[in-house]
């Protein structure tokens, strides 16, 4: 079997394994979100914190907790890492710099995870466990919970009400994330994954000389690392490493985490709106987006135009040979298509066009899936738009199920869009100008450029992987891009919150022939239309200067 023929195997068992947990899965989350009964377990939570589980929140106070609970959990990671060494299982480890530990502090909180240490020489298997860990399970329950108040805010109608971000967070939490995650931790397990608390274990390696190995609680924090779509490392091999991800299947299995709780949100969109189709609608162009994205990125890979890849037959370089350049490249795709950032191979090792659609996958606001909630809701931002420049084409005041989409709604969603690209472009610019950027750059020119650009759209998109190639360790990198992930994330999440509040407070426009239907072909052509179009109006002129040009030269 040939690579190319190997690599689209690879991706049509990726897909049908997901479309058939699609229907389950999404009716699933459905009940989690809108059953009236508490397990006991949520119900001792609420009274130890003092929460009315049954009381509802307008959007600024569902807000306010979103920004609340974020906050302590910064400063509570932040203080972990800094009295590290005076903490059990530390394993020797001395306390976290307080610029690496604000960094990662902000960064595992927004569900980000990028990391500028090396993970087995820097944290403690208490800081992984009770820090990296927990924040694994608990940002991705927040973007959770802002999509399905979002949801909430369309399918409501003359109300403030969008639930309670709590009593979301500890569903999101509990019934959805945990279990699954367990599940998966036991799967990894199976197939090699390490899970104990051992220190460093030295060895003999097969050359004659001595290497120090350390353990570690691994599983259970790769799984929540995927499935959360999280993708800090155990090790700074990240998924590359073999405790992480042993196998080919293992990798598969990885791939198929991080996309199925994002592909199974929109069958949970269209059951709360009432309309199965407009999931469906949602749904077909995360797909195909998805699928343009692996395959272009395997063309670029597998094509290799470059001296050394032509001379070995395979651009191998950076990648792993337990998985090829077929299935690398498909997980390089899955992870920059979300907001995983979990890596098994070299983004920076890619070719320049490779490279480059990695990037674009970022630049599209990484919806498609996205990441857990935060693809959801990016994408509903982006069909409100559509629906609001389809109105203009025609003449009419635009709709979107029954919600009219006027001044304050189109200002919110326009808003929410443009805050990423926004702190992308900036960040670049600056970082480019100032001597305290230059001097980090390993490489110069194109790729150079491109090293930065996509740290910066790595991490204003929450996406979390690095291009390598770039000392990002510094004062000036962990403070600018930390501040990048931090505004990344919250900024749209409150204008997409405040945007949910507006249109909960409508009361719905009956549908009539002039209506846009949004559940057709017609419609979700023009949303990836717009979803493309925005990205390349927006960064076209970054990227000729920095992938393209390398690509062409």
């Amino acid at each position: 079997m040939t690579a190319a023929a190997a690599g689209a195997l690879f991706v049509v068992a990726l897909a049908l394994a997901l479309a058939v947990v699609h229907r389950p899965l999404g009716d699933y989350m459905y009940r989690v979100y809108t059953s009236g009964r508490h397990l006991r377990v949520e119900r001792a939570f609420y009274r130890l914190a003092g929460i009315a589980p049954d009381s509802g929140q307008a959007w600024a106070s569902y807000a306010r907790s979103v920004l609340a609970f974020s906050m302590v959990s910064v400063l509570f990671l932040y203080g972990l890492q800094r009295v590290q060494d005076y903490l059990v299982l530390s394993l020797g480890h001395d306390a976290v710099p307080p610029d690496t530990a604000w960094n990662t502090a902000i960064s595992f909180v927004t569900n980000t995870n990028w990391q500028a240490y090396s993970g087995e020489s820097t944290m403690g298997h208490l800081v992984q466990m009770a820090g990296l860990a927990v924040q694994n399970f608990v940002s991705a329950a927040v973007g959770m919970a802002v999509a399905i108040a979002l949801l909430r805010g369309l399918a409501r109608s003359r109300t403030d009400d969008l639930g309670n971000f709590w009593v979301d967070l500890v569903r999101g939490g509990v019934r959805i994330l945990l279990p699954i995650a367990f599940v998966a931790a036991l799967v990894l397990i199976a197939g090699g994954a390490v899970q104990n608390l051992h220190g460093g274990q030295t060895v003999t390696t097969p050359a004659g000389g001595a290497q120090t190995i350390v353990g570690g609680p691994v599983a259970s924090q790769e799984a929540i690392k995927e499935l959360g779509t999280n993708g800090g490392g155990f090790f700074n091999a990240n998924s590359a490493h073999p405790f992480e991800n042993p196998t080919a299947w293992t990798n598969w299995v990885e791939i198929f985490l991080l996309l199925v709780i994002a592909f199974s949100l929109p069958r949970t969109f269209g059951r709360m709106v009432g309309d199965r189709r407009q999931g469906y609608a949602i749904v077909a162009v995360m797909g195909v987006l998805a699928v343009l994205s692996a395959a272009a990125v395997q063309l670029a890979e597998l094509s290799h135009r470059s001296t050394v890849p032509t001379a070995v037959g395979a651009a191998l370089e950076g990648k792993e040979v337990r998985f090829g350049v077929p299935d690398s490249s498909v997980f390089a795709a899955a992870t920059t298509l979300t907001s995983t950032g979990s890596v098994d191979s070299s983004h920076d090792s890619f070719t320049s066009l490779g490279g480059g659609v990695l990037m674009v996958n970022m630049m599209l606001g990484e919806v498609a899936p996205g990441g857990v909630g935060s693809g959801l809701y990016g994408i509903l931002v982006l069909a409100v738009l559509t629906v609001f420049l389809a109105g203009l084409m025609v003449g009419r005041t635009p709709e979107y199920l029954g919600k009219k989409i006027g001044n304050r709604e189109i200002k919110l969603a326009a808003m929410s869009f443009l805050a990423t690209p926004a702190l992308v472009l900036a960040g670049t610019a600056v970082t480019m100008a100032i001597p305290a950027g230059q001097q980090a750059m390993l490489n110069t020119g194109a790729h150079g450029l491109s090293e930065v650009l996509y740290a910066f759209t790595s991490a204003a998109n929450n996406n979390g992987s690095a291009f390598a190639g770039l000392s990002a360790n510094t004062p000036w990198f962990n403070t600018a891009l930390g501040l990048a992930m931090a505004f990344g994330r919250f900024l749209p999440a409150v204008f997409v919150l405040a945007l949910a509040g507006s249109l909960a407070r409508q009361q719905p426009v009956p549908v009539s022939a002039g209506t846009l239907p949004t559940h057709r072909p017609q419609f979700a052509g023009m949303l990836a239309g717009v979803t493309i179009i925005l990205v390349a109006l927006t960064f076209l002129p970054m990227l000729a200067l920095a992938p393209l040009a390398e690509g062409i030269g």
